[in-house]
């Protein structure tokens, strides 16, 4: 003990002289830097039944379809987020060349604030199967704004894919009645027709002939009411375009910088230098030492 108080004694000018100048340097740097604020926008997956017709015009089970989805439904969202055609188009949405100061024009200066955008944010699912968008921005009223139109954006791509076969059924069924309709109306004329002239051509032209065309018709007439069924509920679904995520919590803006941790930075440096300073300080005894 006596030796290390001799030692703290006769070096702990040049251990202090590595701490302060270690201090000074970070806290320099620290000064420098901008600080950043984070804001944090968070949602939770909805049901993908809810975009199945049969969720919502089958009364009979509705009480099974979750009012949630699955935490493993976040994955495609996540990945999604890695895209960079979320942050591009968040990008030119908000005019952040021009908020990012870059300094290059048209195409290229969209791709850089884009890339700028990225670098700042961290599309997450977290422990409790949540859809963390957070966003570090220079301007606290910004980084809300930023994080908010990502999962705004994140949204829309996979509410339009999700959307996608509804519309095509849509497609689909309205090119169907529109075939059933034609062929209904042509029938129609030809009964109208022959039933007018059916006298003058009762050779031809049958009472059963008559009949049986109008037993089809009727059919037809049947298929279309079911179709005009068909189409409205599907033209309801592909107008509804369910979200894929319910928003918890909305971003909001942050009073306190979340960058650089200055209290923890130079606590770290002061710990680190203070060890830094007294191992060398040690090593140059024992060299001093051993020359004697």
């Amino acid at each position: 003990m006596p030796d290390l108080f001799y030692f703290l004694s006769k070096w702990w000018k040049q251990m202090l002289s590595v701490v302060v100048l270690s201090l000074l340097a970070v806290g320099t740097i620290l000064f420098l830097i901008p600080a950043q604020y984070l804001s944090v926008a968070t949602a939770l997956p909805a049901s993908s039944y809810s975009a199945d017709k049969a969720s919502i015009f089958n009364t009979n089970i509705q009480t099974l379809y979750p009012a949630i989805g699955m935490p493993d439904d976040l994955d495609v969202v996540v990945g999604t987020a890695q895209l960079d055609t979320v942050y591009i188009a968040v990008a030119e949405q908000l005019d952040l060349a021009a908020h990012y100061k870059v300094n290059e024009q048209g195409e290229a200066a969209k791709q850089k604030a884009a890339w700028l955008l990225k670098k700042n944010t961290n599309v997450i699912k977290s422990d409790y199967s949540e859809l963390k968008v957070k966003v570090w921005d220079k301007d606290k009223n910004m980084a809300p704004q930023l994080a908010n139109a990502i999962l705004e954006k994140l949204n829309a791509i996979h509410q339009s894919l999700q959307n996608e076969s509804n519309v095509t059924v849509l497609s689909n069924l309205k090119a169907a009645r529109e075939k059933i309709a034609f062929e209904t109306d042509s029938l129609t004329n030809s009964l109208q027709y022959d039933s007018a002239n059916a006298l003058l051509r009762s050779t031809i032209i049958t009472t059963e002939n008559i009949r049986a065309r109008t037993m089809r018709r009727n059919v037809m007439l049947e298929q279309l009411v079911q179709y005009e069924k068909l189409i409205s509920q599907y033209q309801l679904m592909a107008d509804s375009k369910t979200r894929v995520l319910i928003v918890v919590e909305k971003a909001r803006v942050s009073n306190w910088p979340d960058k650089p941790k200055k209290l923890l930075l130079l606590t770290a440096t002061f710990v680190l230098s203070l060890l830094f300073s007294f191992l060398l300080a040690l090593l140059l005894e024992k060299r001093k030492t051993v020359q004697r």
